[in-house]
């Protein structure tokens, strides 16, 4: 339990109340913890580019509509 923060600057990202478990081997989240919490540039259709708000780290992706619920994304 607690906040997941960017390993390279501490920026804080996602909160535990958002971890889920999904068949991927990484953490998977349904939002951030903020509106600033990440930045976002679209990658390809249906998945986004995500890094730190702050220092600009990767982080991997927003995959859109493939959250644990109809509509919602998966980071």
């Amino acid at each position: 339990p607690g906040i997941y923060v960017c390993a390279k600057c501490g920026h804080e990202l996602f909160s535990s109340r958002a971890k889920y478990e999904h068949s991927s081997p990484w953490p998977a989240f349904t939002e951030t913890l903020r509106s600033d919490s990440v930045a976002k540039r679209e990658e390809r259709p249906g998945a986004l580019k995500v890094t730190c708000g702050k220092c600009g780290n990767g982080l991997g992706h927003e995959f859109l509509n493939d959250g644990p619920k109809r509509g919602q994304s998966r980071f």
